[in-house]
């Protein structure tokens, strides 16, 4: 019987010292919105506004590598490097589900045509509006953690940077550069030796690189799309303009393009550049019909609505975006 009042004594003494460790959430107090409900609806009304439609561009990866020391081994095949070919399959990945670009395969191409000898015909590359190069550049992790009287936590956070070029495909001048960075973590904690414990995770490796390209991809996308998307037309016949792009390229119905005369090209001395003078507005048009099954046969029916085409030599001007 006298060892119960040391049995109480040690009870009370653990459940003192567990809620010593133990933190409290602080109150969630309500707080009024400043702005009116007018505002408000305004706002809500912006964010379920449909965005404007994007016209694809094409584009195509070239060489993405690995500059960074992970991953480097003498596990390597044929192909090259083997994280380098993981990066360019998930930013090609990354570029297709974004919706805004018409990807093309260059990394692989040499079996592209072997397998197109093996079918016994001849391997038909379209050309791009912008050509991808690129490298990680930086890939790390570390471990932090605190620890107190009972408890403690333990967080792996690894981070990944990837640097990537935009070139134009018709000159090889890098005309921008940008940078995507990504972080992945994941936490352990545990209170007097129980809870949640966590070895090495390998899987944040992945899972960086692949923020570090999700970030990368929406500056890319920024900058892309400020160069206008235009196209050619196929023909006119019966007053109607026949242009090529459809519905993958992003092109839809009362949609409005500008028909602009090519400028002059002319080489300049200074940088050694050919020089595109601005073309002519002399038209308008509106898409009206979309047809083909494919972006390799897709096309739209617009009808004019300004300017004079009954004369017009089709090969002189481009169908643009209006901006």
């Amino acid at each position: 019987m006298t060892k119960q009042p040391h049995r109480i004594g040690l009870a009370i003494l653990t459940s003192v010292l567990l809620s010593a460790c133990s933190t409290q959430s602080p109150q969630v107090e309500s707080v009024e919105n400043k702005n009116s409900q007018e505002q408000q609806l305004e706002a809500q009304q912006a964010l379920t506004t449909p965005a404007q439609p994007l016209l694809k561009r094409k584009v195509a990866l070239g060489r993405i590598t690995n500059e960074t020391i992970y991953g480097k081994s003498l596990l390597r095949d044929s192909k090259g490097d083997v994280l380098g070919k993981q990066v360019t399959d998930m930013l090609s990945k990354a570029l297709t589900e974004s919706g805004s670009y018409l990807v093309f395969e260059r990394p692989d191409i040499e079996r592209l045509k072997d397998e197109a000898a093996l079918t016994g015909e001849s391997l038909d590359l379209i050309g791009v509006d912008t050509l991808i190069i690129g490298s990680l550049t930086e890939f790390g992790r570390k471990t932090e953690g605190e620890s107190g009287f009972l408890s403690s936590t333990k967080t792996q956070v690894a981070h990944a940077k990837v640097d990537l070029r935009l070139v134009d495909s018709k000159t090889g001048h890098v005309y921008h550069s940008l940078s995507g960075a990504g972080e992945a973590s994941t936490e352990s904690a545990s209170v007097a030796g129980f809870g949640s414990k966590a070895s090495y995770d390998g899987t944040l490796n992945d899972l960086a690189i692949s923020n570090a390209i999700s970030d990368a991809v929406n500056k890319l996308t920024a900058q892309i799309q400020k160069r206008p998307w235009k196209t050619d037309i196929l023909a006119i016949e019966d007053g109607l303009i026949y242009i090529s792009g459809g519905a993958s390229q992003g092109v839809s119905e009362e949609m409005e393009f500008d028909i602009v005369t090519k400028g002059k090209e002319v080489k300049s001395k200074q940088t050694g550049f050919t020089v595109t003078l601005p073309g002519k507005k002399v038209g308008k048009i509106k898409v009206i019909q979309l047809f083909g099954e494919s972006e390799t046969n897709e096309g739209a029916i617009a009808e004019v609505i300004d300017g004079p085409m009954n004369n017009l030599d089709i090969t002189t001007v481009d169908v643009m975006e209006t901006k």
